[in-house]
């Protein structure tokens, strides 16, 4: 399947709705495997806290029954990072309805939360930088809020490149040198190389299966 195919979320979105909207699109054709992005942090291939922006029952649900596939779960921007990576040391920032933000240092993935850390005014990065901060500060804010984050973790974390990632990537306006937009068929590339690239082969659990792949990704 070439296409991409798209589903609304939203926060009555429960994991069980998910699947159904996911068999709706996918119809009859066959697939070995799955590879899912998951909007909030994951341990060993497990979600471990609910998405903030989406409904319920996330933790501890049967993907791999739910789907009828082996599958590999990673966090979103995880996803869309090594599909992205080229070497070398790179932060991936996803810009959607909240903040994801990885980094990737010589092929070591490290997802970090830092969309949820204090940033000013006693809001957080993502306050600022996620959905709603683009709602609430306008464009010309939220731009330059953008850019003074980028210029506070360029030097702190000491990266070769950035990457911007997430729908709202498309607002960032000229960007520094060392940072470029991204956009989804990252995310996909990155769910096929959750199973085809040896350097990820830890990553989001340890099913295997020969590989015929439905990526899926949701933020």
């Amino acid at each position: 399947m070439r296409e991409c195919r798209r589903v609304k979320s939203g926060r009555r979105t429960t994991p069980e709705k998910m699947v159904k909207r996911v068999r709706a699109l996918i119809g009859t054709r066959d697939f070995d495997v799955a590879s899912i992005g998951y909007p909030g942090p994951v341990l060993q291939g497990k979600p471990v806290a609910d998405p903030r922006n989406l409904g319920k029952g996330w933790v501890g649900y049967n993907y791999q029954r739910a789907l009828g596939l082996p599958i590999r779960l990673v966090n979103d921007a995880v996803m869309q990072a090594i599909g992205d990576y080229a070497g070398g040391r790179l932060l991936f920032i996803g810009l959607g309805t909240g903040l994801g933000t990885v980094l990737i240092i010589n092929g070591t993935v490290e997802p970090m939360e830092i969309g949820h850390l204090p940033y000013r005014n006693g809001k957080t990065y993502e306050d600022y930088l996620g959905q709603r901060g683009l709602e609430r500060l306008g464009k010309r804010r939220w731009r330059r809020a953008l850019k003074d984050v980028l210029k506070r973790l360029t030097a702190a974390l000491e990266v070769d490149h950035v990457v911007l990632g997430g729908g709202n990537a498309r607002h960032a306006g000229r960007l520094p040198k060392k940072v470029r937009v991204s956009d989804n068929s990252s995310a996909v590339r990155g769910g096929f190389l959750l199973w085809t690239d040896s350097r990820w082969s830890s990553l989001g659990g340890a099913a295997r299966g020969r590989v015929r792949v439905v990526a899926t990704r949701d933020r």
